[in-house]
């Protein structure tokens, strides 16, 4: 447990912060055990990796949501906000001997992201496979990318 001394000029105070909240982290996890996320690409985050690019005029948006069923998987367009949410639901059982230890963890996700412009809601489609969500759109007209000639002044 950290004192309660009143800190001094020279020193951070949240430094001493995130010691606190690494402290009560730790606890937590003596007690309460793993996270629901840990051993996957949720570990530490809480919520899944997300990545957007645009190839042939289409905007793609792939998430990584291992161990996660597609059933458990919702995505929505609010205005020109993506948002991808759901729930991992992880169920491990061990058989020794005459006993059986059964472990089960749960957690929800959610990730949002601002869409370019306005989009088609009707023309998204989303497709699930090996743990990665794939979501496309067309990209607006007037978004498309354009090419740019660079003019070189001042060389001969």
């Amino acid at each position: 447990m950290r004192s309660l001394i009143p800190w001094r000029r020279h020193e951070e105070p949240f430094r001493e912060l995130e010691e606190w909240h690494h402290d009560l982290d730790d606890l937590f996890t003596r007690f309460m055990g793993r996270t629901p996320f840990e051993g996957t690409a949720f570990a530490g985050k809480g919520h899944p990796a997300m990545e957007s690019f645009v190839k042939n005029d289409t905007l793609f948006v792939r998430v990584d949501l291992p161990g996660v069923s597609p059933k458990e998987v919702d995505v929505s367009v609010t205005g020109d906000v993506l948002t991808v949410k759901g729930e991992r639901k992880h169920k491990e059982e061990k058989k020794e001997g005459d006993y059986t230890h059964e472990e089960i963890a749960y957690g929800s996700f959610e990730r949002s992201m601002r869409l370019p412009g306005k989009v088609d809601a009707d023309k998204i489609k989303a497709s699930y496979d090996k743990g990665v969500l794939e979501i496309s759109m067309p990209v607006p007209k007037e978004l498309a990318p354009k090419k740019v000639s660079v003019q070189i002044e001042g060389k001969k």
